[in-house]
């Protein structure tokens, strides 16, 4: 056949893969106009019609409307225009679906309440700005004060999540329990006493950039002693404690006795509160960052060995 042969509508149809009711659904909207007419008045279609028709379907596909579709195929707008503009929408509502799959798979696994449901749907729907709006002022709570935010600048902003553009479902759910906690009251009164009792310990260590917080210095302490499975309770263990007993009583320029090391353990203790270590679980999720070393067994051996040795005692 060549490019003067006209097609009747089922022909049109055939050779398209489309129905005769598709075919003349187009046609009477005017997007593929018969050439001709039969002796009979049957519409008569040139081959032009179906490579417009391969087009119809193809943008069909992928969401335009019947309006954009008749303006690019009559060329009265540009095609990359267009498919970049429903590409944007069509960004938008994958990013809509990623969030209700993270809220739906977390109500799920999470057999969360309604009122909880409703929360989670709240969060994870924010905007930028109020995103940053709520983590802000967590942190102002737990970082603000002319004796703690100057000097712990550098930690607030290291425990700030920022959610990509285009976030996993992962990503999502964890900025969404992430929120959740740092609306937890009692949380953000836990993570303030840290913060302060830090801050005292580098006011007393007399240098204006941060110490290593002493749970860390306790972490690498207590490693080796971890490693060799040696019970906390044990002759063995006490090389281990007094070690990071005397490095605690040389930053706080007290003597390493009993009153230090229940002080040490109580701190500790606040330390190990598993709400701290799954905010930064979760910040790693979100930030796609590494997952952070829990401290948990180096902390839970460390209480117990200063437990055993300093019996009887109220912490101050």
């Amino acid at each position: 056949m060549d490019g003067d042969t006209l097609y009747s509508i089922g022909e049109l149809a055939r050779r398209t893969g489309l129905t005769v009711k598709t075919v003349r659904f187009y046609s009477d909207r005017g997007i593929v106009a018969p050439t001709d007419r039969s002796p009979a008045g049957y519409r008569l279609y040139g081959i032009d019609a179906v490579a417009r028709l391969d087009l119809v379907r193809t943008l069909r596909e992928l969401g335009l409307d019947l309006s954009t579709i008749r303006g690019v195929v009559d060329r009265e707008l540009s095609l990359p225009e267009v498919a970049a503009a429903h590409a944007e929408a069509l960004a938008v509502r994958i990013r809509v679906l990623r969030l209700r799959h993270a809220v739906l798979t977390a109500v799920a696994e999470r057999g969360s309440t309604p009122e909880e449901t409703e929360l989670m749907h709240r969060l994870a729907q924010l905007s930028e700005d109020e995103r940053r709006c709520l983590i802000g002022e967590f942190l102002d709570a737990v970082f603000g004060g002319p004796d703690v935010a100057p000097a712990f600048a550098g930690v607030m902003r290291s425990m700030t999540p920022e959610l990509p553009d285009n976030p996993e479902a992962e990503q999502v759910q964890a900025w969404v329990e992430l929120a959740e906690l740092s609306l937890d009251l009692e949380f953000r009164a836990s993570v303030r006493r840290l913060v302060e009792e830090q801050a005292a310990e580098q006011a007393r260590s007399g240098t204006a950039v941060p110490r290593r917080d002493i749970a860390a210095a306790v972490r690498d302490q207590t490693a080796p002693a971890l490693a060799a499975d040696i019970d906390p309770a044990s002759a063995q263990a006490d090389p281990f404690v007094a070690s990071f007993t005397a490095l605690y009583a040389q930053l706080l320029g007290r003597p390493d006795d009993t009153e230090l090391r229940h002080r040490l353990a109580t701190r500790l203790e606040r330390v190990n509160d598993p709400r701290r270590e799954r905010y930064l679980q979760l910040l790693a999720v979100v930030n796609g960052w590494t997952a952070p070393e829990s401290l948990a067994p180096a902390l839970d051996w460390s209480v117990q060995a200063l437990r055993v040795r300093t019996p009887g005692r109220t912490s101050p």
